[in-house]
C-alpha cells in the first residue's frame, strides 16, 4: 500500500494479501446511528428516510475515503490575499451496482463531486438447486487505467457481486491504480470470498460486518433486501 503524508495513521486492520480493512461501526460516532435506522425493520417502512440514510453513510465513506488520497499543494486568492491550500491529485471514479447502489452512490458523489462514474447492472440467477450465478446486463464506465476507483453496494453478502464487477470493469475499461470497495453491511464469508478475489491494491470499507448468511445467502442480522427497501419491491 502506498504511504500517506501525515504524521498520525489511522488504525486498520491488513490482511495477508495486503488488503486493508476498516470497519466504520466499531468506533462510535453518528455512523452508527445511521446504520441501526437502516437495520430497524420499524424504520424501514419510510424509504424516503431509508434512502436518505444510505446517502448520509455514503457521505461519511466519502470522507474517510479522502484521507487516504493523494493531494498536491496549491494556492487560492481570498478576498484578502494568499492562502496555502490542497487539492487532489488522484482522478476518482465511482462506480455502483444498480439498483441498490444509487443512494450510496449520491451520497459519495457530494463529496467527491468532481468525480467520473461508473454503473453496473448484476442480478443472481437463481436455479432449481437454490444455488445461483452472477449475471452483469449492463456496464459503462469511463476508462479506469491508472485511476482511484470506489465501487460500492451497499450489502456485500457473497462477495460475488462486487468481485464480477470489479473483474467485468478492469477488463473493459482498464485496470485501477487502487480500488476502494465499500458495503455498508458485510457477511464474513462474502468479505473474504472478495479480499482472496480481488487485486492486492484493495482497500475494503464496512459500515458492519455479520457473522453469517441464511440459506438464501442473505446476511444475518444484516438488514434485508436494500434495493427493495430503497425502491420498493420488483416483481
Amino acid at each position: 500500500m502506498r504511504q500517506r503524508s501525515y504524521d498520525i495513521l489511522p488504525t486498520y486492520f491488513y490482511e495477508p494479501n495486503c488488503c486493508m480493512l476498516k470497519i466504520l461501526s466499531e468506533q462510535a460516532s453518528v455512523f452508527s446511528l445511521f446504520l441501526s435506522e437502516l437495520r430497524d425493520v420499524h424504520i424501514q417502512k419510510d424509504p424516503f428516510r431509508f434512502r436518505r440514510n444510505l446517502e448520509r453513510i455514503g457521505e461519511i465513506f466519502a470522507y474517510e475515503i479522502s484521507r487516504e488520497l493523494r493531494y498536491i499543494p496549491c494556492e487560492v486568492e481570498t478576498p484578502l490575499g494568499i492562502a496555502s491550500a490542497l487539492k487532489l491529485a488522484e482522478e476518482v471514479v465511482i462506480a455502483s451496482v444498480l439498483r441498490a447502489g444509487l443512494p450510496l452512490h449520491h451520497g459519495l458523489l457530494q463529496f467527491f463531486d468532481k468525480a467520473q462514474n461508473g454503473f453496473i447492472a448484476a442480478y443472481r440467477k437463481h436455479h432449481k438447486d437454490n444455488s445461483f450465478e452472477i449475471r452483469l446486463e449492463y456496464v459503462s464506465s469511463p476508462l479506469l487505467t491508472g485511476k482511484t476507483l470506489i465501487l460500492c453496494d451497499p450489502m456485500l453478502a457473497t462477495g460475488q457481486s462486487m468481485v464480477e464487477s470489479y473483474r467485468a470493469l478492469s477488463e473493459r475499461m482498464g485496470r485501477p491504480e487502487i480500488t476502494h470497495v465499500v458495503a455498508v453491511v458485510a457477511s464474513e464469508e462474502g468479505y473474504n470470498y472478495a479480499r482472496r478475489h480481488m487485486p492486492e491494491n484493495t482497500m475494503f470499507w464496512l459500515g458492519a460486518l455479520d457473522p453469517e448468511l441464511n440459506a438464501k445467502s442473505y446476511i444475518v442480522p444484516g438488514l434485508g433486501d436494500a434495493g427493495d427497501l430503497a425502491y420498493g419491491q420488483k416483481d
